[in-house]
């Protein structure tokens, strides 16, 4: 299926929330090589469930300003003029799990937020489920019925899609790396580099170097859409 423009087709990320859905060559549109670091240390994390944490780092930086100001800046609009619609419903689902409101800039971050949008790893919704993954999680999905498109079901098959990668790696940051490249390959570089595959949000930053490069961009991504966020 042709795949619709969303909001993350900036930085040239296939969306493929599934386990096992193989990652997709893309080209990252500028460099990964950190620019040089300072002496300031950044401020600690609330490692709280209820939480999506802003961690600094200049990835976050790069895209806030692209989103903001940038090339990118008519479909991050976009993106936000649907919001409105799908904001209540959202983030009454993720508050009722225990979830970070905030994780509504991840389906942003897949889709644009919008509910047509299908990609060429099969993902479809605004949450841009895999089939596998939809029908592991409730979702109808075959010739003639496709509830990924649904913005409600598909919200609650994602949101415990989410909850799962988030208690097997214990944090937003690998989980949201997971829902986007596939948890079992998030699972072996994480007990490559540390022995065991739980971890936190500062261990994203850790192996994204290990990750590909759709998804090192993913998370930064992601934040960059929440910062935006807070002035919207």
């Amino acid at each position: 299926m042709k795949r619709i423009l969303s909001s993350l087709a900036l930085v040239t990320i296939t969306a493929c929330a599934s386990a096992s859905a193989p990652p997709q060559q893309t080209t990252t549109p500028a460099t990964t090589t950190a620019p040089p670091t300072t002496t300031t240390a950044p401020p600690p994390a609330s490692t709280a469930r209820n939480v999506l944490p802003d961690l600094p780092h200049w990835r976050v930086d790069y895209w806030f300003e692209r989103f903001g100001q940038g090339d990118k800046k008519p479909e991050i609009d976009a993106a936000f003029a649907r919001k409105p619609e799908l904001e209540p419903m959202i983030t009454e689902k993720l508050r009722r799990r225990g979830m970070p409101e905030d994780l509504i800039y991840l389906a942003m971050a897949e889709s644009g937020l919008n509910p047509a949008a299908h990609s060429t790893a099969e993902a479809a919704g605004i949450w841009q489920l895999v089939p596998a993954t939809a029908r592991r999680y409730g979702l109808h999905v075959d010739d003639t019925v496709d509830e990924r498109t649904d913005p409600e079901k598909s919200t609650d098959a994602a949101l415990s899609y989410l909850s799962y990668l988030y208690n097997r790696f214990g944090s937003w940051y690998l989980a949201a790396a997971a829902y986007n490249t596939g948890e079992n390959r998030v699972g072996r570089i994480l007990t490559e580099a540390n022995g065991s595959e739980h971890g936190t949000n500062e261990d994203y930053y850790k192996v994204w170097d290990q990750l590909p490069g759709e998804t090192r961009d993913f998370v930064p991504a992601t934040v960059a859409l929440m910062r935006l966020g807070r002035d919207r």
